[in-house]
């Protein structure tokens, strides 16, 4: 069984939702608190062993390339400065040379489109893909605890959680077999009308694939919204190769939307030592 050592993160997107701030900062770089969303992913990544990552990018993202490189200029500043605890945490963050990829989706086909953009970086592995949009808030996170799914079972794995179910028609769900927390996934489908879902289980935006997932996006038509769908090609991997889904541990936060992302801000603000205690006497007050 092979290893699962590269993460894909698909950041071409052009974050309508969030203009004019995401007129020239790519909306993978907004803050929730003080540090980028997307860091937060690539944190994720990092603590369950990834060792390479792959960024499918498209105009104007050149900012994402820049904060994964070495920012000499601060850097010196810093050290001039004598303000050791940001440049050693600069320093710490920062990817190892060679183990940072980009690559262009020259069109906005859809996430299957974005992923088999990827094909030649990825090469013939398995590898994790992380949506950039969706922060998870857990002690331990969501893609080590999926790593342990893969590690048992050599399967491919979707993460997924609960919502309500009038909520089921504004996501991917998943049909399952089984009971717990790990389960096989006996199908897929995308945004179900009020009422047919086959449960109440959504697709959160993390997932380890095989690499046969490319030649099957290789040959995938266009589906919902003339893009080229993932989902439809996971359903003819799950057919030949099988799904585990994982009801994770975690609390989401869908921060391309304008509410997750102030919740997140809110979550990941009172939860620091250091911001907490004032950040709740702020919110008494507001909330007044």
């Amino acid at each position: 069984m092979q290893p699962v050592r590269k993460a894909v993160l698909p950041v071409a997107g052009l974050g309508t939702r969030f203009l004019p701030a995401t007129k020239v900062m790519p909306k993978e770089m907004l803050t929730v608190v003080d540090r980028p969303v997307l860091q937060y992913v690539v944190d994720e990544a990092r603590e369950a062993g990834i060792e390479q990552f792959i960024f499918v990018t498209g105009r104007g993202k050149n900012v994402i390339e820049d904060h994964f490189d070495t920012a000499f200029e601060l850097e010196a500043t810093l050290a001039e400065r004598g303000k050791t605890g940001p440049l050693e945490q600069l320093r710490a963050e920062l990817p190892a040379a060679g183990n940072v990829s980009f690559t262009r989706q020259q069109a906005p086909l859809g996430l299957g489109h974005a992923v088999w953009c990827a094909r030649e970086l990825v090469g013939d592995e398995p590898f994790a893909l992380l949506l950039p949009d969706v922060i998870i808030k857990n002690e331990r996170g969501v893609m080590a605890q999926m790593m342990d799914v893969y590690n048992e079972f050599g399967s491919n794995v979707i993460a997924v959680e609960e919502v309500a179910p009038e909520r089921t028609d504004q996501y991917g769900v998943v049909e399952i077999s089984g009971g717990g927390d790990v389960f096989d996934v006996t199908g897929m489908v995308e945004k179900p009308k009020a009422g047919t879902a086959p449960s109440n289980l959504i697709i959160t935006g993390r997932y380890i694939l095989k690499p046969r997932i490319f030649d099957l996006l290789a040959k995938q038509e266009k589906g919902a919204g003339g893009e080229i769908q993932i989902t439809d090609s996971m359903l003819t991997l799950m057919r030949e190769d099988g799904f585990k889904g994982l009801r994770f541990q975690g609390t989401t936060y869908d921060c391309g939307s304008k509410i997750g992302f102030l919740a997140a801000n809110l979550a990941y603000g009172l939860s620091r030592p250091d911001l907490g205690p004032e950040l709740t006497e702020v919110a008494k007050g507001l909330l007044k």
